[in-house]
């Protein structure tokens, strides 16, 4: 799919090459920042030293812009998981896809190379681009589960997609947390990255056994659960930008009034949808601390509670891609709130390696891979839908419980 321009002749030549290259960046840095939805031509223009109307000579609209973006991203992980796909074994493949991830972004932190767009905006473009740039993310997770190989039947191939889904979004997830280590640490992240998706959290011995919390939520304002809960949905669907107030109103069946009545400003919506979301992960984490049992049965049991919730009714917990909507200070303080949550599980898993039922893992590590996980179980709803809930859980908790391949839970299935 190759981004409309309003060209003629030298499209080829390296100069014209070069500046697309160069307006490309740009987008992906403004979308990045701001989202597909946010991001100017006039932003842009001004990221490369051009004017607007040079940007529209390469792409007459700014849909043609961000689908090019997002087109090069597609390309550089296909290109990505190729380079892994050519190692022997599943896990040294997961291992060189980490570490062409970990590389790149160890480059991009040095300036060497720009970051390509996150893809988080897919499904709020338009037709017929949507349609392209979806299937080209499906052609992705694909080619991410093959590195499993090809699954004998159909419950190995719903593990291998579970898995597929955690490695990718433990690799975006890493922006966010990577750049509290100083580059030249990048390789033990990596190290010990690579541990927990090789041998998992749990220790030898440990099993799948957990309890699900009697996790219940309550907004004291009647209506404005629901109200909050609608609009999560749509945010994780649609991206910050791409769920308007209308469209919100409208999934509720009620006028933009309402939405007023509820909340100022649409900031304030994104913000009231992140406390509620935070508050419910807090609330697991609590219930489980005062349970009986030992520490890897506690944190299993909130791991469970989370996953039950994003794949019921009842979810989902708003995704992380919406910060990139929200003003800097705000998206500061939503991204402090997450790593103290964060925090709370690297607490759990470090008393759990004291007791010895948990592996002597890193848990600053590991606790941000337990936020990739229940963070992105949002997006699998529609898989653990063909099989019962508790199964459903049970291969996505394994991923890092167990490691990326152990496959103990196919014979408890």
């Amino acid at each position: 799919m190759n981004a409309p321009g309003n060209i003629e002749g030298g499209g080829g030549t390296k100069r014209f090459q070069a500046k697309r290259d160069a307006i490309l960046a740009a987008a992906a840095d403004a979308i990045n920042e701001q989202s597909a939805k946010g991001m100017t031509f006039a932003d842009v223009a001004r990221r490369v030293g051009l004017n607007t109307t040079s940007v529209t000579y390469y792409f007459k609209r700014k849909e043609d812009l961000a689908a090019a973006a997002f087109e090069q991203t597609l390309e550089r992980l296909d290109a990505m998981l190729d380079a892994a796909l050519a190692e022997p074994t599943p896990e040294a493949r997961v291992a060189r896809y980490l570490n062409i991830n970990m590389e790149r972004l160890a480059r991009i932190r040095r300036g060497e190379e720009r970051d390509f767009a996150i893809l988080s905006d897919l499904r709020a473009m338009e037709d017929p681009m949507k349609g392209q740039l979806l299937t080209g993310w499906r052609n992705i997770f694909r080619k991410t589960r093959s590195l499993w190989g090809a699954g004998a039947n159909r419950a190995e191939t719903d593990l291998f997609g579970a898995r597929a889904h955690v490695l990718l979004e433990n690799t975006f997830w890493l922006t966010a947390w990577l750049p509290r280590y100083e580059v030249d640490e990048y390789p033990r992240v990596e190290a010990r990255l690579m541990d927990v998706f090789r041998s998992g959290i749990a220790a030898p011995g440990q099993d799948w056994t957990p309890g699900l919390l009697d996790l219940e939520h309550d907004e004291p304002e009647p209506g404005r659960e629901a109200f909050l809960l609608a609009a999560t949905r749509l945010i994780n669907e649609l991206g910050y930008r791409g769920a308007s107030v209308q469209r919100i109103a409208s999934e509720l069946n009620v006028t933009k009034g309402s939405f007023y009545h509820h909340l100022d400003a649409k900031d304030e919506l994104v913000i009231a949808c992140y406390k509620r979301s935070f508050d419910i992960i807090a609330d697991a984490q609590r219930l489980a601390e005062s349970h009986e049992g030992s520490h890897w049965e506690r944190l299993e049991s909130t791991v469970a509670t989370l996953l039950d919730y994003q794949f019921s009714e009842r979810g989902p917990l708003l995704r992380t891609t919406a910060l990139s909507g929200l003003p800097p200070r705000v998206r500061t303080t939503m991204i402090d709130r997450s790593n103290r949550i964060a925090r709370r599980f690297a607490g759990m898993l470090s008393d759990g390696i004291a007791q010895g039922s948990i592996r002597a893992i890193d848990p600053l590590v590991a606790s941000q891979a337990l936020m990739a996980l229940q963070n992105a179980a949002f997006d699998m709803r529609k898989w653990a839908s063909t099989m019962p809930r508790e199964k459903a859980v049970a291969f996505y908790a394994s991923t890092l419980a167990f490691g990326l391949f152990d496959d103990r839970v196919l014979a408890a299935g």
